[in-house]
């Protein structure tokens, strides 16, 4: 792939929006248990983050259904601490408060990583990134892996008062998206082919992506969907956003998608588009409109 046809390296993840049922019982969960402030709100919608970065936006649509179980859409939404200890503090609610919401760890060598579902069905990841130079690579794939990670032992060493007093005033941003999808085939040609990622690892049925050299921005796998047709309007992911650093790179990446003969909606502000199972995707640049 020529460099002009990737996304600049200093792309990022945006907040990622997600349509609920019942928006005070969901604000709570990522307040009181992912430890999520509460940016703005206003009726029928609500923005959260660490400070003032936006992380997850609430919008209320109690008309809706809940999307079934092997439909395409979200599979988490990944928020990245900064440090071991605001990934703690936020492990610690979650437990503590939301006992039953977590489904899992792991030490994926590049991160370490607890899992957990909001009250609606929608899958979160909590982790904290390794140092880049502690990365591996071979022929251009980071090495990951999914090692145990005891919860317990974790907490034990990472959580401090400071954190538990601090941690919703310290940085804090989605660090990648995963996706459920169809097929990991199709998913490659939209995000790598034409959106313009990087591929940075492969297992099977799961496809990571990136840019800049990060471990994966964005992930699509077929665990729970293989064969998933486009999405029906529905409770669950409404909207990821993905930041590039400039008007150029916003326009370069608006015009090769063209060239790919893709709808694009363009407001000024945002452009805005769907992969093959109709996820929303908006790409935003500072200044734009």
């Amino acid at each position: 792939m020529h460099t002009q046809d990737l996304l600049a390296a200093d792309t990022g993840m945006g907040a990622v929006t997600l349509r609920v049922a019942d928006l005070d019982r969901m604000t709570a969960f990522y307040t009181e248990g992912v430890r999520l402030s509460v940016v703005s709100s206003s009726p029928g919608r609500t923005v959260l983050g660490r400070g003032s970065v936006p992380i997850v936006v609430l919008e209320h649509a109690p008309e809706l259904r809940h999307a079934g179980a092997h439909e395409a859409g979200l599979f988490h939404t990944a928020v990245l601490f900064d440090t071991r200890a605001d990934l703690a503090a936020a492990l610690y609610s979650v437990a503590t408060r939301y006992p039953q919401s977590f489904t899992g760890s792991a030490d994926h060598l590049v991160s370490n990583a607890f899992y957990c579902t909001d009250p609606e069905g929608n899958g979160v990841e909590l982790y904290w990134d390794r140092d880049r130079s502690g990365w591996s690579w071979t022929h251009g794939m980071v090495d990951m892996a999914t090692i145990a990670l005891d919860p317990n032992a974790f907490l034990q060493e990472h959580l401090t008062q400071e954190a538990l007093d601090g941690a919703t005033a310290r940085p804090g941003r989605v660090g990648h998206v995963h996706l459920s999808v169809g097929d990991v085939a199709t998913a490659k040609t939209f995000y790598v082919d034409r959106l313009g990622f990087a591929t940075t690892a492969g297992w099977g049925e799961a496809l990571f992506v990136s840019a800049g050299g990060y471990h994966h921005h964005m992930a699509m796998n077929t665990w729970n969907s293989r064969g998933a047709g486009r999405r029906q309007l529905a409770l669950g992911l409404g909207l990821v956003r993905i930041e590039v650093p400039a008007l150029d790179d916003l326009g370069s990446l608006t015009e090769r998608m063209r060239d790919h003969g893709l709808q694009l909606a363009d407001d000024g502000r945002t452009v805005a588009f769907e992969d093959p199972w109709a996820n929303r995707i908006e790409v935003t640049a500072p200044g734009r409109g």
